[in-house]
């Protein structure tokens, strides 16, 4: 995972991102770290033409192969 405190701006990060549309639906997907537009002091991610604040829990990953690991493990690893 990636350390939010080292991001910077034009950063490709990858996102397990949970469809609001459909609560059961998640998919990794690639997002940007920009300028928050609303405060130029802070950072937020760029994903689906929108702006989302960061946070310390947000999981950013620097390649889909290890969100898509990470996905994995957590929705799909039932210790068997």
């Amino acid at each position: 995972m990636i350390d939010i405190a080292k991001a910077k701006p034009g950063d490709e990060v990858f996102v397990i991102y949970r469809n609001p549309a459909v609560l059961t639906a998640a998919n990794v997907t690639a997002a940007e770290i920009v300028q928050h537009p609303n405060n130029p002091n802070t950072l937020a991610l760029y994903l689906n033409e929108k702006f989302h604040d960061l946070d310390e829990d947000d999981a950013l990953f620097n390649s889909s192969d290890a969100a898509i690991k990470a996905y994995e493990s957590h929705f799909f690893d039932f210790g068997e």
